[in-house]
Parts: structure tokens; C-alpha cells; sequence
């Protein structure tokens, strides 16, 4: 008889909050680069205890649901970069590696949600580009779906750290704009931060079902 294959494990990575020490800090954009970038800017105002609760909420409805969970955090605080977070889901072979951030800007008027993936990079990106854009456009709908928030889409990115070092389908998604006042309301408030964790679980499952 064949053995059933592993449950998939999904792995959380609530933004920032790195210890500013080590923030500061430079690593290589992506492996063999000589292109450096700091390890944290430290994020907007705010974003970094959203991004964690509302990863610690999803952890929640994914174990309910079956799965396996690891988290990149689970305190204010991180001790690494980005090259650490990636890592850190790389040798777990997670399913999916979900960033969870929250967006800024110097205009106040600017509100929604949108999701990054990795731009295809030779060498870096290409065994997960596809992976992660079917992730992405799945982990959006059902956000968007439980939100109601504006649809800003997918976004490509070869500029993150996370992305370029990570050798299992990855995304990140900006849950809104702490710099609008109403939707940092929103996105501060427990009701919202579990519609935001029943999209994300409900994305991730529909990505890599049990």
C-alpha cells in the first residue's frame, strides 16, 4: 500500500518587526548578488502587530482545518532578515510561504488590497514563478471575497529579498493601507483581521488542498 502523502504545511510570515540592530543590517538581494539591501526598513507605522495578528489567526483556522502551520514569528520581535524568513520556509518544503504585510503611502486617499509575487528571474525565481502566481491569484479572489476591499491585484516584484532567496511558492500580501485612516481602523479591528485570515486560509487551501 502507498503511504498518503504529507499533510501540506503552510508557512507564515508576519512582516517586519525585526530588531533594529539588526535591521539595519545588509544581505544579498538574491544568491551569488552583490547587490545589497537592509534587512527591515522597519515597515509603516503600525503594520507589523497587524501583520502578526493577523497571521496568528490564520495559523488558528488552518490547524482547525487539518493543516500543519510554521511561522516565521509569533512575537514582536525577529532576529533576521529576509534571507532568514525564506530559509526558515524553505527547509520545512512548505506548500506555500505567506507574507503578511500591511501597505503606506504619502497619500491618505489610497485604500485596497494587493498581493505580490516574484518577477521571473533567471536562476532565482524560475522554479517557483509559476507556482507563486497561481498561488497569488487564488490567495487575492478569496481575500478580496472576504473583505469586500478594493482589488489592486497582483503585482510582480524583483526587487524582495523573500522572494528571490525562496525555493518554495511564495507571496505577499499587502492587507491594506495603514496611512488611510478608515481602512487602518479596518485593519486594527479583530472582526476584519479574521475576514483577512479566512481569505488567506481559504486561498491557501484552494493552492494546495488537503
Amino acid at each position: 500500500m502507498l503511504a498518503a502523502p504529507p499533510t501540506p504545511l503552510i508557512c507564515i510570515d508576519p512582516g517586519h518587526g525585526t530588531i533594529p540592530a539588526i535591521g539595519r543590517q545588509t544581505e544579498p538581494i538574491g544568491p551569488s548578488s552583490s547587490q545589497l539591501k537592509i534587512k527591515d526598513g522597519g515597515g509603516t507605522a503600525g503594520e507589523a502587530p497587524v501583520a502578526l495578528a493577523i497571521a496568528l489567526r490564520t495559523r488558528a483556522m488552518l490547524r482547525r482545518d487539518g493543516y500543519r502551520v510554521a511561522m516565521t514569528r509569533t512575537g514582536r520581535t525577529y532576529a533576521g532578515g529576509n534571507i532568514e524568513r525564506a530559509r526558515f520556509c524553505n527547509v520545512r518544503h512548505a506548500a506555500l510561504m505567506i507574507r503578511i504585510h500591511a501597505d503606506g503611502s504619502s497619500d491618505s486617499s489610497l485604500h485596497g488590497l494587493k498581493t505580490l509575487v516574484p518577477a521571473l528571474h533567471r536562476g532565482w525565481t524560475d522554479d517557483i514563478y509559476s507556482s507563486s502566481i497561481r498561488a497569488g491569484r487564488k490567495v487575492q479572489s478569496a481575500v478580496v471575497r472576504q473583505t469586500r476591499a478594493l482589488d489592486l491585484g497582483l503585482l510582480q516584484r524583483s526587487d524582495l529579498t523573500g522572494f528571490n532567496w525562496a525555493n518554495v511558492p511564495a507571496i505577499l500580501v499587502e492587507c491594506g493601507f495603514m496611512t488611510n485612516p478608515a481602512e487602518a481602523r479596518l485593519l486594527r479591528s479583530n472582526a476584519y483581521q479574521s475576514k483577512i485570515a479566512r481569505g488567506l486560509t481559504a486561498g491557501a487551501e484552494a493552492f494546495a488542498p488537503l
